[in-house]
């Protein structure tokens, strides 16, 4: 038992000494193995320069990344104060009345008092401590990649909102043609009034769009630029939304993935090591603390006259001894209370562990099931919806200019291919998004053999 302790404690040793020297040779982007971290491999994963720039800066910048940074530091610096004995305590007695001995009176006295906890509950507090500053990184590294799918996602709510201005303006400028045809065939005396008053409407609310996707965009905007501590009126500029291929995934892949990457389960192993070693030190409550001392009394010389005439042998020579003794543990019931709130703890780590893995098994069997959802809806309005409204509007086009059709059926037309165009659009940032919370989910960027099946 003694050599497994001992094996354990220097494993962990091991452990947090990597995590430290990583730090502090400040080699922030890769893990004691030399690879990328998660969240900087995700960063490196994304073919977008503008949005790469963009997590890069967030990760450089983001305050809550610097609170949970500086949080993490100051666990590193518990290890050194429980591994440390209790403070000496140092008296000093100056007799005002000094008590007479055979070789003088003794004048002061000075005790040193040291407390010694029972052997192995220095190691055990130790071992507690480093298991916590593993878990403080790793929920930092849990942060940086939360903050990261926070920006992808709203990086591609961006796109989609520029997408959506850019066809809303172009329906604006193709409903203007259509007012002024219509207005002609009017003035003409061929048409009625009441296409062009139906087609300025729509103009009319055209225009309310465009202001309410601008205010939209401010909103998203403005959350970016807080999760990089921007000020609220610096501009995000996006690329054009990419065509990603189709990615078959492998469920039981992916959670393997995500439970050997996800830092959330690396901090709630190091919860439930930390609990455990916290569990050992307060047994260590029922064995006895041991205290030392050292006594040092100061005597002077006889003074009186018998001591004058005839001085003692030794007279006034000085006091030194040594003390011992240990606390008593005898009010078992606040022991036993000590023990079993830390078994409690260590059942809460437990289950908070279980709890993350439930919580993994729901994000990735809602994802899997609807990314190959959302990319049928893709191909379906690409090959089919969007080919079908631009052919009716078309074809409405050349039956208004035969004059076959009325206006009304012209912008009706124009209202199909207007909603089947952004609602495509709606599905393609959705699917982005969606992949972006599945690298989130498995702490890592898709690619071959990390997911997908040939």
């Amino acid at each position: 038992m003694e050599r497994l302790f001992f094996g354990r404690k220097f494993g962990v040793e091991l452990i947090v000494a990597c995590v430290l020297l990583a730090a502090s040779l400040g080699v922030a982007d890769t893990d004691e193995t030399g690879r990328l971290r998660a969240a900087d491999a995700i960063v490196a994963s994304v073919p977008d320069v503008k949005l790469r720039l963009l997590l890069e800066e967030v990760l450089e910048r983001s305050p809550r990344l610097a609170r949970l940074e500086a949080e993490a530091a100051a666990f590193e610096q518990r290890s050194p104060q429980v591994k440390a004995l209790p403070d000496p305590t140092a008296t000093l007695t100056w007799f005002v009345m000094a008590p007479e001995t055979r070789v003088g009176p003794q004048r002061a006295a000075v005790n040193i008092t040291q407390q010694l906890p029972w052997f192995g509950t220095l190691e055990l507090d130790e071992q507690a401590t480093m298991w916590d500053t593993v878990a403080s990184r790793a929920r930092l590294e849990a942060a940086r990649i939360e903050v990261l799918t926070e920006v992808r996602t709203d990086y591609h709510e961006l796109q989609f909102l520029e997408v959506e201005r850019r066809v809303v303006e172009e329906d604006r400028a193709t409903l203007e043609h259509y007012a002024e045809l219509a207005l002609a065939r009017y003035a003409s005396g061929v048409g009625l009034d009441q296409p062009v008053i139906k087609i300025q409407a729509e103009i009319t609310r055209t225009e309310a769009r465009l202001l309410a996707l601008a205010a939209r965009r401010a909103t998203v905007v403005a959350r970016i630029n807080a999760l990089r501590d921007r000020p609220q009126t610096t501009p995000v500029v996006v690329a054009e939304s990419g065509h990603r291929q189709p990615v078959a995934l492998d469920l039981g892949e992916l959670r393997r993935r995500a439970l050997e990457g996800r830092p959330e389960i690396a901090a709630a192993d190091a919860a439930v090591e930390a609990a455990a070693s916290r569990v050992e030190s307060t047994k260590k409550a029922y064995s006895p603390k041991v205290v030392v001392g050292l006594n040092y009394g100061y005597v002077s010389r006889r003074n009186d006259e018998a001591g004058r005439l005839d001085p003692p042998e030794g007279n006034g020579q000085d006091i030194l001894g040594l003390t011992g003794g240990i606390s008593l543990p005898i009010w078992r019931s606040s022991l036993d209370a000590g023990v079993e709130e830390r078994v409690q703890n260590r059942l809460a780590a437990e289950e908070g562990r279980r709890e993350i893995t439930a919580v993994i098994d729901g994000e990735l069997g809602d994802l899997v099931h609807r990314i190959p959802f959302l990319e049928e809806q893709v191909a379906l309005y690409d090959s089919v919806l969007i080919v079908q409204a631009e052919q009716s509007l078309q074809s409405a086009e050349s039956a208004y200019g035969a004059g076959t059709a009325k206006a009304l059926d012209l912008l009706d037309a124009e209202r199909v291919l207007l909603q089947v165009r952004i609602a495509a659009e709606r599905v393609r940032s959705d699917l982005d998004i969606a992949y972006a919370q599945l690298e989130g989910v498995i702490a890592g960027p898709l690619g071959a053999g990390h997911g997908e099946v040939e």
